[in-house]
């Protein structure tokens, strides 16, 4: 009985000594992890990275990881035409099934989904700012995005007729949606001026428009959007997502 004590007690130690090791190694795997995404995507910042599943050394040794968690406060990315960036805020990303070069240079996903934001006043930069002519003596112009509920987005609309601007500007609800990493934003009806009947192909140069989101992290897609109250929601897709290398 006394050397089952021992050997239970013995069991007991070398379990928790393996545990707290293969912390210790997550812990630094997971700072590695994060510093070598900030180079390859070149953040401002370091993101969070979380390795999920236990043990991890077991993982290792597999030399694939079953999940990963990505988060990053805030990315540039690619606006279409290769001019400017657009600000996405607050993308996360699950990484499924993750394997790694032996020498660790490289990791590369096979599934990836996730969600992130851009907030409406990033968004406002794409619709058209200054006042163009809709029909004439009427110009008009986008100067702000926000909630409009339900899935959909209010654009507000200034208005100057005959020289005079309207006191208010005027709201449309419009629809989003994404096609082929492109983000549509299209009014559901078209304003009305002062009583001015316009032209709905010269209204909706005003009140419809797009924006193209290229060079997400690792190679990730725009899969769908949805207006909320702090900007649109998109949801994110991809597979063989590149982490590092």
């Amino acid at each position: 009985m006394r050397a089952l004590r021992i050997l239970l007690i013995f069991a007991v130690v070398l379990g928790g000594l393996f545990v707290i090791a293969d912390r210790l190694a997550v812990n630094f795997a997971e700072d590695e992890a994060a510093d070598r995404l900030k180079t390859t995507e070149n953040l401002a910042t370091t993101p969070d990275v979380s390795i999920k599943g236990f043990p991890f050394l077991t993982q290792v040794v597999g030399g694939s990881l079953d999940d990963i968690e990505v988060g990053i406060d805030t990315y540039e990315a690619a606006a279409g035409d290769g001019a400017r960036k657009i600000r996405i805020d607050d993308l996360r990303a699950d990484m499924k099934g993750v394997e790694f070069s032996g020498d660790y240079s490289s990791a590369t996903a096979a599934t990836a989904t996730g969600t992130a934001t851009v907030a409406y006043d990033e968004l406002l930069k794409t619709a058209k700012s200054e006042p163009t002519q809709v029909a004439p003596g009427v110009t008009a112009n986008v100067v702000g995005l926000s909630d409009g509920g339900n899935g959909k987005i209010k654009v507000a609309v200034e208005a100057t007729v005959l020289g005079t601007r309207l006191p208010e500007p005027v709201s449309v609800l419009s629809t989003v949606t994404v096609v082929d990493g492109t983000v549509r934003v299209k009014a559901d009806g078209l304003p009305r001026f002062a009583g001015v009947d316009l032209a709905e192909n010269r209204v909706r140069t005003i009140t419809d428009f797009q924006q193209r989101i290229d060079g997400l992290p690792g190679g990730i897609e725009l899969d769908k959007v949805q207006a909320a109250p702090d900007g649109v929601e998109i949801t994110v897709k991809g597979s063989n997502v590149r982490l590092a290398g």
